[in-house]
């Protein structure tokens, strides 16, 4: 399986605490070492990085840590390639355009039948069952909604519901966003953490590296973590349950949706 890494903040934070110790499962401390991606929404603006070699030997991987960007929210992705060939169309996240914003995507799992989802306005360019997913995704959400809906709440419940028939396929853990919302969903394994004042020092597991987050900080910062497995070893992370789709805005959850039992 992938793993993945999501953040959102109220103020433009980097994430190369966190990445650094998530790099480190590319290859060195897990076996992901399959391709690797990070995309940044900033500014109004977006831009992604994508490799398809092991994230622990890669210079851009390097880079990122050593370049802190600034962003308000991250999607980052380390591939353990079970669908399509290993290469660069084929690695996370993935992007499309809709409502004039650019839609970034990473996902987790392996789905079966996922061929004999329908396509309509998206296709996908490399041959992989997550960006074929990701297209029927975008096309559902588009038909639906062909200008960006007056409720949030409208395309919220879709999006749950999407995920849901995704779900019934396989394994699909999620990340999304359309740089105003961060959205998260869990098939069986994501984790989250929200950071805020009083901060304090946290310790990665996979790498020795420690950071005392109130000299980085201001009293009124908000960073909130989502990962496939908890990043560090000395701070309560919370666990999403099955079926359940969070949306996060500037560090906080906006909307919470959950399987019906």
């Amino acid at each position: 399986m992938c793993e993945l890494l999501g953040m959102s903040a109220n103020v433009p934070t980097d994430i190369c605490f966190s990445f650094t110790g998530f790099l480190h499962r590319g290859g060195g401390t897990g076996p992901h070492k399959d391709g690797w991606g990070i995309a940044f929404y900033e500014e109004g603006g977006y831009r992604d990085f994508r490799d398809p070699h092991p994230s622990v030997h890669s210079p851009i991987a390097r880079l990122i840590c050593e370049y802190p960007i600034k962003s308000n929210i991250v999607i980052s992705h380390i591939r353990q390639a079970n669908v399509g060939q290993v290469r660069l169309a084929n690695t996370h996240p993935f992007t499309r355009e809709m409502w004039g914003r650019p839609w970034c995507y990473a996902h987790n799992g392996q789905l079966d039948g996922w061929q004999e989802l329908t396509l309509d306005y998206y296709r996908p360019i490399g041959d992989t069952d997550s960006e074929h997913a990701f297209c029927w995704l975008m096309s559902e959400m588009r038909r639906a909604f062909p200008n960006p809906p007056e409720e949030c709440q409208e395309a919220w419940q879709l999006l749950h519901q999407l995920c849901e028939r995704l779900r019934g396929l396989g394994v699909f853990n999620l990340l999304l966003s359309d740089g105003v919302y961060l959205y998260t969903y869990c098939s069986t394994k994501l984790a989250h953490i929200t950071r805020r004042a009083p901060f304090g020092e946290a310790n990665l597991s996979d790498a020795e590296l420690s950071v005392n987050f109130a000299e980085h900080t201001t009293p009124n910062d908000v960073v909130s973590v989502v990962v496939t497995e908890p990043l560090t070893d000395n701070e309560d992370w919370h666990r999403l349950a099955p079926g359940e789709l969070l949306i996060w805005r500037e560090g906080e959850i906006k909307g919470r949706f959950k399987t019906k039992v």
